[in-house]
């Protein structure tokens, strides 16, 4: 990626989401919880597909289970279309993802729209541990969408750059411990997603965003991230701007919101 000060200029990252890790066969604990549930739960699932922690092999006795599961409307017997919920199971908690495939592409949809895509990954990434050829069609779909990329409005980049340099602002000005605590963790979660579209990637929540934003720019996310754990506000505030200035360096004067 080419940025200023002497950084590495070499090709960023192709747009879209990276793969996560190898998906691994569940063990027959976690195979025995998900076929409960699907049993007791969707009986008519057509699709059923394990995703996170649990499908790479890297959860944790506390990891929930996130599980995916596609069918027809028989599936509900409430008349709804979908279902996002968390239940407990065999004393594991379980996030049951839910739908019909008119209501998963309708979900979808707005995921792509806010540039969170958690189910087209789920459906792409996860372990596939039921599937016809609709469930197969629905995966080659979110595999195009998710390799596409998000597309941002350069007014929107623009709005975000925008608040990103107020907040930087409000930042060197701080002088409340608290105050500049949370700016700190302000300033870096937007200018994480601003870099992150500007190179077109997607974003995400929490965790999932400091991992997206070392995904794609693994140099630029530790610089922040020593800056952001030391609370050094100096620190953070050069880096900003470097990795702002090729997108056009701090905006304020003459922004039209």
């Amino acid at each position: 990626m080419v940025r200023d000060g002497g950084r590495s200029d070499e090709p960023g990252p192709a747009p879209g989401l990276p793969r996560l890790g190898a998906v691994t066969p569940p063990g027959p604990e976690i195979r025995r919880l998900v076929d409960h549930v699907v049993a007791t739960r969707f009986p008519a699932a057509t699709g059923v597909v394990l995703a996170g922690s649990t499908a790479t092999g890297t959860s944790t006795p506390t990891s929930d289970v996130d599980l995916l599961v596609l069918g027809p409307g028989a599936m509900f017997d409430d008349g709804r279309t979908s279902l996002a919920a968390t239940v407990e199971e065999s004393g594991r908690l379980v996030e049951l993802f839910a739908y019909t495939p008119q209501a998963y592409r309708e979900w979808a949809a707005q995921e792509v729209a806010a540039h969170r895509p958690v189910i087209l990954a789920m459906l792409r990434d996860g372990m596939v541990l039921r599937s016809d050829a609709g469930v197969d069609e629905l995966r080659a779909w979110a595999t195009g969408l998710l390799a596409a990329g998000p597309v941002v409005d350069p007014h929107a980049l623009d709005l975000r750059r925008y608040r990103v340099s107020g907040t930087l602002d409000d930042l060197a000005d701080a002088r409340d411990p608290l105050e500049r605590a949370v700016l700190l963790a302000e300033a870096f979660h937007g200018l994480a997603e601003l870099l992150l579209l500007a190179h077109g990637q997607w974003l995400g929540h929490g965790k999932w965003l400091v991992r997206r934003l070392r995904e794609c720019d693994a140099e630029a996310a530790d610089s922040l991230g020593r800056a952001v754990v030391a609370g050094d506000v100096g620190s953070f505030v050069t880096e900003a701007d470097t990795l702002l200035a090729p997108l056009g360096g701090r905006l304020q004067a003459g922004m039209v919101r």
